[in-house]
């Protein structure tokens, strides 16, 4: 075009730099450095315990940081606060929802607490009661709504004033499979009208659906990419095997000395090797005449593999 480069600015509307969290006896998050892009969903994947609540808590303002700098939109969130709460929402892992109250009554409470105008109220109920197909349930307590609905009531209540930004800690943690597809559906749906979603799960399904993984472990970042740069960056192929007896299958796989490693999940066993195809009638060879082997299949790289690969890393390192 003329000879001209055009550069394509990123924005990203929240960055960290060494973010640290102290409490008395644990150092809570330890030098986490992400940057999110405007209108993308940010996953922070991790165990119990690994730091996702206390950095989420740190970002919508709720904690102040030990050290390290945290900045929305640019601003410092201790030195410029108040620019920044009016414009982010912030899900916790249990929801303070009413009860007693209808799903009406909870959604026009949220309103009043957040100072949307009452001229407003009836055609921004209006929406995110059909957003969060809760339609049919205006007049039924909160307390008798299934766990499925609840999250979405929350979520419903957190967007009431329109955040720009949205933080949620684990929203679908005990909440069945298909209630959590159609929570997921309804963050996609406000990821489409521009809103920046961080999000933290433990789920690796979850994960999958996320433009950005960062994985914490101990309070520290060991990766952070998206989902597909994050399988392929894996080492080794996976073999899916069924075999009976499991328990003595998987005794024996473990001493083949082409297997670099064994996981197990429910029924299967998923057989990291080198190359699966050599490794599947291999794998028959050996196990034929001590196990009832039911199938060997190649099966791609999950997050479910990439996550397990992370917590070995992270270990070997604290081992070190």
């Amino acid at each position: 075009m003329g000879g001209y480069r055009y550069l394509v600015m990123i924005r990203h509307v929240i960055e960290t730099e060494n973010l640290i969290v102290d409490f008395p006896s644990v150092r809570a998050v330890d030098g986490v450095n992400i940057r999110v892009k405007e209108g993308e969903i940010f996953g922070l994947v991790g165990q119990d315990g690994a730091g996702k609540t206390t950095t989420i808590r740190v970002l919508s303002t709720i904690l102040k940081p030990t050290s390290g700098e945290v900045r929305l939109w640019g601003k410092d969130i201790v030195r410029e606060a108040r620019a920044v709460r009016g414009r982010i929402g912030y899900m916790s892992q249990r929801f303070n929802l009413y009860g007693d109250l209808t799903v009406e009554e909870n959604l026009r409470f949220f309103a009043d607490i957040y100072g949307l105008p009452e001229a407003e109220h009836a055609k921004r109920m209006k929406e995110l009661l059909h957003f969060a197909r809760l339609e049919a349930f205006t007049d039924r307590q909160a307390e008798f709504l299934s766990g499925g609905m609840k999250q979405k009531l929350a979520l419903a209540c957190t967007l009431i004033y329109e955040p720009e930004i949205l933080f949620l800690d684990e929203p679908t943690t005990g909440v069945d499979p298909v209630s959590r597809r159609e929570f997921w559906a309804i963050l996609s749906e406000l990821r489409s009208r521009g809103i920046t979603l961080l999000v933290s799960t433990p789920y690796m399904d979850e994960a999958e659906r996320c433009s950005t993984v960062a994985f914490i472990d101990n309070g520290k970042i060991s990766m952070c990419d998206s989902p597909q740069s994050i399988k392929t960056s894996l080492s080794g192929e996976i073999v899916e095997l069924i075999a009976k007896p499991q328990r003595e299958a998987r005794r024996i796989v473990r001493g083949l000395g082409y297997v670099r490693d064994v996981e197990v999940y429910g029924e299967r066993l998923l057989v990291t090797v080198d190359a699966a195809s050599e490794a599947i009638e291999r794998l028959r060879c050996d196990l034929s005449d001590k196990v009832e082997v039911i199938s060997a299949i190649p099966k791609a790289q999950t997050m479910e593999s990439a996550f397990i690969e992370m917590m070995k890393r992270s270990r070997q390192r604290v081992q070190e």
